[in-house]
């Protein structure tokens, strides 16, 4: 590596159990041909960086694999000025921090003066989630969603020990916190090491590729799919298959007749699973064509519908397609319900939730076109992805002027920013990113072809989307 070239360094973070030592011991075993250096944080301290240390003696060895491991004492700060005089000896550094740690503030560190800046770049947080006990930990602590907020990677990891559904939901519950990070199932944290390590991950224009929609304004629903539905009557079910088969068998035949459907008639129903279970918002709309802009046609039809106060449907129940908004009565194990459908035709369908979160199918039939929709309704109410796309060319000044607001009066809030802006009368790309109160910024290549576009996306707690749409939009050039 050239002396002048900055070194990549990968910050490996994640809770307690979800995999971070099995993922470092496979890139350091692995003949990637990487010289790595490894910090890790080892006396357990919460968003505390000069505790980063690894080990005891004040030296560097190289072994036969190729990694380097540093074992520097003292603050992160020093480890990396030791590390500037000998950068002809690695190319790589891996900064592991402990299952209960912020990775804010060592995010941080790499923003915090010019020679560092000269020298280290951040190319990516990487964030392993265990699948199994993800939802447990989410809801108890603060810090596994911190560690999620800040991901630019994700390795939803131990996928084995969960069922498809539970892994669906998960994945959404990944996603309603951080909309940008790319998400891989992994097991055993196995995935390709390039997916991983040198990815420029801190870039807000891959996470575009990888999520087209989270700059996209929020919708109340997540899902839209496009059917061909035949007259008469179409199953909806949810829950598994063998739940299916099993509901069938307690309750005989009455769900050919879900209309006819009484839970009061039947005793041992409420043991079947469905009370006090989740809903589902759903609504039904006939449309002139099969295709993916036919859904985006519909949505402020969708969106009046979603508006509305729903109409409970229970399990064994019936529905009809129209511009009504149905609540299912989905259960903890499952359900089915009876769509009448007066007119064959094309009909599209949008829900609260994705399909595979609650395994919901139309019996016998495929969706010709679907598409995910950004969603409002997060699990996590104080952990949101605000973002921005707008065209119209920036004013410098006032940029300067609301970042830095922004910077003091939200930054602790703040977890991670970036953006590309469209400055007036510059021909170059504005490129900015930032950390809490740490902020970098850039002119980089010229836009060219390319259509000048504002995109920004802040990650945060508890933030305030109308204030900060309003000061994007004091931003504005005249």
């Amino acid at each position: 590596m050239a002396s002048e070239s900055p070194v990549p360094v990968t910050v490996l973070t994640g809770f307690l159990g979800s995999g971070k030592t099995t993922l470092l011991n496979r890139i350091l075993s692995e003949q990637h041909g990487k010289r790595i250096v490894v910090i890790e944080n080892e006396f357990g301290e919460v968003g505390v960086d000069h505790q980063l240390v690894i080990g005891a003696e004040e030296e560097i060895f190289e072994t036969a694999n190729g990694c380097i491991c540093c074992t520097v004492r003292g603050d992160l700060i020093r480890i990396l000025g030791q590390l500037v005089k000998r950068k002809d000896r690695f190319d790589y550094v891996i900064v592991e921090t402990t299952g209960l740690a912020d990775p804010g503030p060592v995010a941080q560190t790499f923003f915090i003066d010019d020679d560092l800046k000269e020298h280290f770049q951040l190319d990516a947080i990487v964030t392993l989630v265990d699948a199994k006990h993800a939802e447990q930990h989410l809801e108890d602590v603060r810090a596994a969603n911190e560690q999620i907020a800040f991901g630019d990677v994700v390795l939803l990891n131990k996928t084995d020990l969960v069922s498809p559904a539970d892994l669906a939901r998960v994945e959404q519950r990944i996603r309603s916190i951080n909309r940008t990070a790319k998400i891989f199932r992994t097991q055993s944290a196995q995935l390709p090491i390039d997916k991983v390590l040198n990815v420029g991950a801190f870039d807000l224009e891959r996470a575009l590729a990888v999520d087209r929609t989270f700059l996209e304004p929020e919708y109340p629903f997540e899902w839209g799919g496009v059917f061909e539905l035949p007259a008469g009557a179409v199953r909806i079910r949810t829950g598994s298959e063998e739940h299916d088969h099993d509901h069938h068998a307690h309750h005989g035949h009455a769900h050919h007749h879900g209309q006819d459907h009484n839970h009061a008639h039947d005793p041992d129903h409420e043991h079947a699973g469905h009370e006090h279970g989740p809903g589902l918002g759903i609504t039904f709309l006939r449309v002139s064509e099969s295709s993916e802009g036919v859904l985006d046609a519909q949505v402020e039809h969708v969106l009046r519908a979603f508006a509305e106060t729903p109409i409970d449907v229970p399990c064994g129940g019936t529905l009809e397609p129209g511009a009504h908004l149905y609540r299912l009565d989905v259960g903890h194990g499952g359900a089915q319900f009876t769509l009448d459908v007066k007119e064959p035709g094309t009909y599209a369908v949008f829900c609260e939730h994705l399909p595979q979160e609650l395994s919901l199918r139309f019996e016998g039939l495929t969706p010709s076109a679907e598409r995910q929709y950004a969603s409002h309704h997060h699990h996590d109410d104080e952990i949101t992805s605000i973002g921005i796309a707008d065209p119209r060319p920036l004013d410098p000044k006032k940029l300067d002027d609301w970042l830095g607001y922004l910077l003091q009066s939200r930054g602790q809030d703040i977890f991670r920013m970036k953006g590309v802006l469209n400055i007036q009368g510059e021909e170059r790309r504005y490129v900015f990113h930032g950390v809490h109160m740490m902020f970098d910024s850039k002119l980089e290549r010229p836009w060219g072809a390319t259509p000048r576009q504002n995109s920004l996306v802040f990650i945060g707690r508890k933030l305030d989307r109308k204030e900060i749409e309003a000061g994007f939009e004091s931003c504005v050039a005249a």
